[in-house]
């Protein structure tokens, strides 16, 4: 019974997963519920101390107690820190591109467990009132097939409970690809691009706001202005990485 139970789940799980790793196209552990080989695994590294207490930047380095990077001594951040579960190079940048322009759904695990992970460390659960995903604009979510932020948050809220806000933070205009601007650029490209239905659910609220990825920031910035203008408390970004 026990034999023929094994062999089922190894059918599911062939049909769920490619044979080969996503990333680097070698064989997979037959029996491992993962989309990547134990060698690209390895590669997708938590985020560690020390890194920068407002936008997760890695330091590479030693520093002593907690520090804020140059980078964030003269930003303007709405939300009150960002956490990151792992930096945003080699296999983890592969793995989010795959997951977010390739529909590679059987990549999302790895990149939730990555960015729950990092939840459960550096933020205070029973003080979050509500999760919101980073919306797309509406042709946007069509093109692609689904939200990616909206699919990683789903995720987060079945492994630390806390109500799903989705559809009240709204895009309201198409914007250009982020990934294709610079630092300025960016911040100009979603200037009034996001826009609340109703502020009431979101008024005297703590938010998580949740991403993919955190670059310069410009995208969630944007976000967490419209949501405390809203009447938020506060917001704490949270993304799979740091660009």
């Amino acid at each position: 019974m026990l034999a023929a139970i094994k062999q089922w789940w190894n059918v599911v799980v062939g049909l769920v997963y490619p044979a080969n790793c996503a990333v680097c196209k070698q064989p997979r552990e037959p029996e491992a519920d993962s989309a990547l080989c134990p060698s690209c695994r390895r590669q997708m590294r938590p985020i560690h101390r020390p890194f920068c207490e407002r936008c997760s930047l890695p330091f590479d380095g030693v520093a002593d107690g907690a520090f804020r990077c140059s980078n964030c001594a003269d930003k303007n951040y709405y939300f009150h820190h960002a956490v990151c579960g792992c930096r945003l190079t080699g296999v983890a940048r592969e793995c989010v591109h795959q997951f977010k322009y390739q529909h590679a759904l059987w990549i999302g695990p790895e990149l939730a467990e990555l960015m729950i992970a990092a939840a459960r460390e550096r933020i205070e659960w029973p003080k979050v009132d509500m999760v919101v995903p980073v919306p797309l604009f509406p042709s946007r979510q069509r093109e692609r097939g689904f939200n990616q932020a909206e699919w990683l948050a789903r995720r987060l809220v079945r492994a630390l409970p806390a109500p799903l806000c989705k559809g009240n933070l709204r895009r309201v205009r198409e914007t250009d690809n982020q990934a294709l601007l610079n630092a300025a650029e960016r911040i100009e490209n979603v200037r009034g691009a996001f826009a609340v239905r109703d502020p009431r659910p979101f008024l005297k609220r703590r938010l998580v706001l949740v991403d993919d990825v955190f670059t310069t920031g410009a995208t969630t910035n944007e976000c967490a202005r419209v949501l405390l203008d809203a009447g938020a408390e506060s917001v704490i970004v949270l993304t799979v990485g740091r660009g």
